[in-house]
């Protein structure tokens, strides 16, 4: 995480019908009749979403194990996970491997930053709409002083474990998921920034909302803090936590890669679960995230993400 950014905080003329004879009007009954048994039912078929699936449950199991490769990634890289760095490429080919196999088009966005090529990775689930995008993301890379596994890591593997469901659960979304993990946040959104800027404005029209998560697995018992931007994303993200009894607090659009989307005028959402005490710092290791807090962001990730998939 870069930064968060309090600034934006919401505390929350007709014709008259010539006459008919009753024949007629029992015929032009039976018409409307009919017609409105066919808009009804269109209707029906509208508001059920073509997913067809309930948003699926993961456990710790299937969330913890990402962040343990992370680790292991910036121990043996020289301790970190830097922007420029083996561990940031060994990071990104370690979130590929995983995509490709189970199904997606995944694409490398290469930038420039402070000379060392940078990768954003892209990914794209087949089918859904290309003209109504739902789009999620995380950045991938540390500080160079640690190995960043709550930051941000922890959202990296939340949303490496949402890609990992809709491609288990063989998703038919309404809408196109596409999902990226970004280069040099921590440099100042750099990846996400080059990203965008590099976007024709028709495909940004085509993104009808950015979601983020930075910081998944904070320890403390801390709010969630949710981007108060896109309502339905918003709103998903409150509902999910508040049917639990977990706390939030909105803050407004800056602070991670979401400021990138919001700044080209594209609708964002998403959450964070806070700083902790090793934010930046050596101590950001497996041991620094909790696993119980990892996992419920990953289900409200996979449930909004469920949610606004089916949405047309």
């Amino acid at each position: 995480m870069h930064s968060i950014n309090t600034s934006g905080l919401h505390l929350a003329g007709r014709r008259t019908p010539r006459p008919r004879t009753s024949s007629g009007l029992r015929r032009a009954t039976a018409v409307l009749g009919l017609c409105a048994a066919l808009v009804a039912g269109a209707s029906t078929a509208m508001a059920e979403p073509r997913t067809g699936l309930t948003p699926p449950v993961v456990t710790a199991d299937q969330v913890m194990p990402h962040l343990d490769a992370l680790q292991r990634i910036a121990d043996r890289d020289g301790g970190n996970r830097a922007h420029g760095t083996q561990g940031y490429r060994d990071s990104v080919a370690y979130v590929k491997a995983r995509l490709d196999k189970a199904g997606f088009r995944t694409t490398l966005h290469r930038f420039t930053h402070n000379g060392a090529t940078g990768y954003n990775l892209v990914a794209d689930w087949p089918g859904g709409d290309p003209e109504h995008i739902v789009f999620a993301g995380a950045h991938l890379d540390s500080v160079e002083t640690g190995p960043g596994i709550n930051d941000n890591g922890s959202g990296s593997a939340a949303l490496l474990a949402t890609a990992l469901q809709v491609s288990k659960a063989g998703l038919k979304p309404d809408r196109h998921l596409r999902f990226a993990w970004w280069g040099a946040e921590e440099a100042g959104l750099v990846g996400s920034s080059a990203y965008v800027r590099d976007l024709p404005a028709a495909e940004r029209d085509r993104i009808d909302v950015y979601l983020n998560v930075d910081m998944a697995g904070t320890k403390g018992g801390r709010p969630w803090l949710i981007v108060q931007d896109d309502p339905a994303a918003a709103q998903a993200f409150k509902e999910y936590f508040a049917a639990r009894n977990l706390r939030t607090f909105e803050i407004g659009t800056g602070g991670s890669d979401h400021e990138s989307f919001a700044n080209a005028g594209i609708p964002v959402g998403g959450f964070a679960t806070g700083l902790d005490d090793c934010y930046h710092e050596a101590c950001d290791r497996l041991e620094n995230v909790d696993p119980v807090t990892e996992t419920t962001s990953t289900n409200a990730f996979i449930s909004t993400v469920w949610q606004l998939a089916a949405r047309s």
